[in-house]
């Protein structure tokens, strides 16, 4: 099976977790596209969504959906998202969309989060994936020191800028093997907006499209 066929099963599974009457959560990148499509033909109604991108937006406007400013909206009951890595405890590494920020930010404000990825996403320790780090502008080159200290290597997302005006340092070879203390201390640095690790608030609930069905990785 094809991975943009995962992507689509994995997106139909999630469906069943939208209730009518929703205020849904909604993330960014190309599994949460395949969601958005099936969520447009799936007849649900809901009573908005709040969207963790300009992009996302685009796609949920052309498809009838309102967007909501999380400002107006309060908690949420439901946020959907996908990941770049997922490990066995529901920890991620997400940002190579570069819409951590909100990302996170939505995710907090939800009481359940579902994450839904491929199962080419699932690794047992973090860290194959560059960790994103949102940085504003005049702090990229001291972030990157910083992370230089840490055993990582920096390297600036060329020709890239988020919707919060800010820059993108994705950074390889972090020890990631305690995720919690990491994402702390990497976020206390002065001039980091927030990095892509979610180990604090992890997913709720991953939903892993393979060859052989859906599987979920639960809190419950």
């Amino acid at each position: 099976m094809s991975q943009e066929r995962l992507k689509i099963e994995v997106a139909k599974a999630a469906l069943k977790r939208v209730e009518d009457g929703m205020l849904l959560g909604v993330g960014t990148g190309s599994t949460v596209n395949a969601f958005i499509r099936e969520l447009a033909s799936s007849g649900i109604r809901l009573e908005g969504a709040v969207s963790s991108s300009e992009a996302t937006t685009g796609l949920l406007r052309e498809a009838g959906i309102r967007v909501v400013d999380l400002n107006h909206a309060g908690d949420l009951a439901l946020y959907i998202d996908g990941a770049d890595e997922v490990d066995p405890h529901r920890r991620l590494i997400k940002g190579g969309g570069g819409a951590l920020t909100r990302e996170k930010i939505i995710a907090g404000a939800s009481r359940r989060f579902v994450c839904i990825v491929d199962e080419s996403k699932c690794v047992k320790v973090l860290g194959e994936f560059p960790l994103p780090i949102e940085v504003i502008p005049m702090a990229r080159a001291f972030v990157s020191r910083q992370m230089v200290k840490l055993g990582g290597r920096p390297e600036l997302r060329e020709d890239f800028m988020t919707d919060n005006g800010n820059l993108i340092i994705d950074v390889r070879q972090l020890d990631l093997i305690d995720p919690l203390k990491t994402e702390t201390r990497i976020n206390q640095i002065p001039g980091v907006v927030t990095c892509g690790l979610f180990a604090h608030r992890r997913a709720d609930e991953v939903l892993i499209a393979g060859e052989s069905g859906i599987r979920s990785l639960s809190s419950e």
